[in-house]
């Protein structure tokens, strides 16, 4: 989204349409003509259809009156709670639009303000000012019971988050949210398949067929490589055969040209046996190298095909995810140590996380290492 002020308008580079506020640039693109703070703004819509073009025209300026309506309520002192969460989203809006958030860290925020506007549908419409701490509990009391622990603890640091906005703009003294208090996030019983029942999963993906045409390869590849390389789903999407050196033996982890990896830094990852077997007969399947640009993985997604295989073989349910999580658990029971699997998987805080979460063995392993136990 263009953010910059109005941009020099000449005959040749802008062209007004039948639409008051909508124009069109010279190389065919869309935009959106606003007015904010005094100054003349640009933003761009992002098409040269001109009926998508109106239609996301439409969306913009409801949400342009929207936030004036808020910015004039803030400044009269009448600030619903539904305004004041407009004003905060919109400071998230320009951190993103800045960089200092990910763009999925926006649009999880907009989706938390999603759940608290479901889990207290009436908060949206009350002034600002005449919520109370007590109201705040109650909602926490009845909430944090049936909400997952993260949920619920995003939910009340949203809340506290709007409330500050009023608190920032003298329109109220205290958070009455503030008393809210995180919920202790009790950790996940991490069940992953054994080695052999992920040979099973992923053999059993493979042979998913309709009228004869193999339509789970791309997906089964991807489900594989998640396990052997320890990529995140979006960082696996994003893998170009150029990020890929089988000669150094490692892989190069980029993520979304965009936004990066998760922690922004680019990384190292080896290349496991496994890892090297897949990829050296993804590139035998083409006669022709793939180019350094194309994408490793075909399928964007394997969850279906991964879970329906898991029903297939008995094994218990897992997600993308949680193939990330098999292939630091197989690392450490190899005998990689925690700081040096912290490093491949992208964690910054030298193995405090993984050592929190990969402290543990599998049932297979933990068997195996008591077998070995003389008194």
């Amino acid at each position: 989204m263009d953010t910059g002020d109005s941009p020099q308008k000449t005959a040749k580079t802008w062209t007004k349409t039948r639409v008051q506020n909508l124009v069109k640039h010279r190389s065919g693109r869309y935009y959106a003509r606003i007015f904010e703070d005094g100054k003349e703004r640009w933003r761009t819509l992002g098409t040269d259809h001109f009926g998508v073009a109106q239609a996301k025209l439409a969306e913009l300026l409801k949400e342009h009156r929207k936030r004036k309506a808020s910015a004039e309520a803030a400044t009269s002192g009448k600030l619903t709670f539904g305004q004041a969460l407009v004003l905060h989203l919109q400071r998230l809006e320009r951190e993103a639009a800045a960089s200092s958030i990910k763009p999925n860290t926006l649009r999880y925020w907009r989706q938390t303000a999603d759940f608290l506007a479901a889990s207290w549908p009436e908060i949206g419409e009350r002034e600002l000012r005449k919520i109370t701490e007590e109201e705040c509990q109650k909602w926490a009391a009845k909430t944090a019971p049936k909400t997952s622990d993260n949920r619920f603890n995003n939910a009340a640091a949203l809340l506290r988050s709007v409330f500050k906005v009023g608190v920032d703009a003298g329109l109220i003294y205290t958070n009455p949210a503030e008393s809210v208090k995180r919920v202790t996030v009790r950790k996940k019983d991490m069940t992953l398949p054994t080695r052999a029942q992920l040979r099973n999963i992923l053999e059993a993906m493979g042979a998913q067929t309709k009228n004869g045409k193999d339509i789970t390869r791309g997906g089964c590849d991807l489900a594989a490589g998640l396990a052997y390389t320890g990529l995140r789903l979006d960082e696996a999407r994003h893998l170009t055969w150029g990020d890929v050196d089988l000669e150094r033996g490692e892989i190069i982890v980029r993520g979304s040209p965009e936004t990066g990896t998760k922690n922004g830094e680019v990384r190292h990852v080896p290349i496991t046996g496994s890892a090297r077997a897949l990829l050296e007969g993804m590139r035998g399947q083409d006669q022709r190298a793939p180019a350094m640009s194309a994408k490793v993985f075909s399928a964007q997604s394997c969850i279906k095909a991964l879970q329906r295989a898991c029903k297939i073989v008995g094994a218990r349910s897992i997600s993308h995810h949680d193939l990330r999580h098999y292939f630091a658990t197989a690392c450490i029971e190899s005998g990689v140590d925690i700081p040096t699997v912290s490093r491949w998987l992208g964690h910054k805080d030298g193995g405090a996380l993984a050592m929190k979460t990969y402290g543990h063995l599998r049932r297979e392993h933990s068997l195996a290492a008591a077998a070995k136990v003389q008194f």
